[in-house]
């Protein structure tokens, strides 16, 4: 996969004229530059140099205890080796490439292009400076949001793989939850199931799956609590997986049925069906070409217009090595969000869709699939949740 990524790397940095990319980290298993998965595929420990160029070159500079393992892995035409400084090796590698543009890892919008550390910089900026070079840095964003963004077959494949074990543990959970569960006891059957098929969770233990039952509960990126499943309540949870490497994030939501009730309320499908439509609705409009917040327009008026609040984040996010894997979003023009929102869907890109909107006396609904984008359109990788599921 890595050697894979190195050769699209290359020919990003051609479509994006950039003549140079330099990935400067040390100590990357305490300090891990999210660009090492993809260009690297292990680990360093002194000061390194990752260097691939426009014209085809690709040079690592490492350690001399890192060499041999570089050179195992054979991802780069040159790996040199270093005792005392890295400078003299770095500094006369750039005077020989002479590249009018450096990136390096740094971004205001996207933390997944945001890697090289700020003491990294000053040491970088100070090689730099003695051969006039500092100038010439720009920010690596607009490379590795499409390299981390266009997806091989390879790569989609594995996150539909995360995302069918993931539904089929939705699929085991429906049938664990009733009244008198707490939601953490819900949670950790998600997490026997998940150790017993020894896989990943695909972000933070404290809060994946993250799950919520009836009006009072605290809403999204929150742990699970020792609130109890009641009848009358809407439940949901937000849960995902990572398989050889990527990740599923998915969200499913359910009624508790009331004694006598053999359906939920019409007001608990017609939330349901709201947040359904919005999906329907943002995935019509998705197409190489158009922008984040015309997408997240699209299902957030729908929402408003039906009489519900609007959703307090994006309406997607893309993903594959991690849940939130970087790049543009399908977002609002929110401050926070910088330029992501402003950015183009392209093609083999990984979005989430999930819209959520709050049933009054019942719960938070929202339902969370993942697409693909098509060159005219987009697919769903997920088998979608049709209605709301009953318990």
């Amino acid at each position: 996969m890595v050697k894979e990524k190195i050769a699209q790397a290359l020919e990003i940095l051609k479509e994006e004229k950039i003549d140079c990319w330099l990935t400067f980290v040390r100590e990357s298993g305490t300090i891990p530059d999210p660009a090492m998965e993809l260009i690297a595929g292990t680990g360093v420990t002194w000061q390194s140099a990752f260097i691939l160029t426009s014209k085809g070159d690709t040079i690592a500079i490492v350690g001399s205890l890192d060499k041999a393992n570089q050179e195992d892995h054979g991802y780069y035409q040159t790996v040199t080796g270093y005792v005392q400084s890295i400078e003299a090796d770095l500094t006369e590698t750039l005077k020989k490439l002479n590249p009018d543009k450096i990136a390096v890892n740094y971004s205001v919008n996207s933390s997944a292009a945001d890697g090289l550390t700020y003491g990294m910089y000053l040491q970088l900026k100070k090689y730099l400076d003695k051969i006039n070079m500092t100038g010439r840095l720009v920010s690596s964003e607009p490379v590795l949001n499409k390299l981390r963004g266009r997806k091989s077959a390879t790569e989609i494949a594995r996150v539909k793989a995360s995302i069918g074990q993931t539904l089929e543990m939705f699929d085991r959970v429906t049938g664990f939850i009733r009244p008198g569960k707490t939601e953490r006891q819900i949670a950790g059957f998600l997490l026997d199931l998940v150790s017993k098929a020894g896989v990943d969770l695909a972000w933070d233990p404290d809060h994946c799956p993250a799950v919520f039952t009836g009006p009072d509960t605290a809403g999204a990126h929150a742990g699970p609590t020792d609130r109890e499943v009641k009848p009358g309540h809407v439940l949901n949870i937000d849960f995902g997986i990572r398989k050889d490497a990527y990740c599923s994030d998915l969200q499913r939501s359910w009624y508790v049925r009331r004694p006598g009730e053999t359906a939920a309320p019409p007001e608990v499908v017609r939330g349901f069906r709201v947040i359904f439509d919005s999906i329907s609705l943002a995935a019509a409009g998705i197409k190489p070409g158009v922008k984040g917040h015309e997408i997240d327009g699209i299902a957030r008026s729908h929402i408003t217009d039906n009489g519900y609040s609007e959703y307090p984040h994006a309406l997607g996010h893309q993903i594959g090595r991690s849940a939130h894997d970087g790049g543009g979003l399908l977002a609002p023009r929110w401050e926070r969000y910088g330029t992501l929102p402003d950015q183009p869907v392209e093609k083999d890109q990984l979005y989430t869709l999930e819209p959520r909107l709050t049933i009054g006396n019942y719960g938070i609904a929202t339902v969370e699939e993942i697409i693909v984008v098509t060159p005219d359109g987009c697919d769903f990788l997920s088998a979608r949740q049709t209605g709301i599921y009953l318990v």
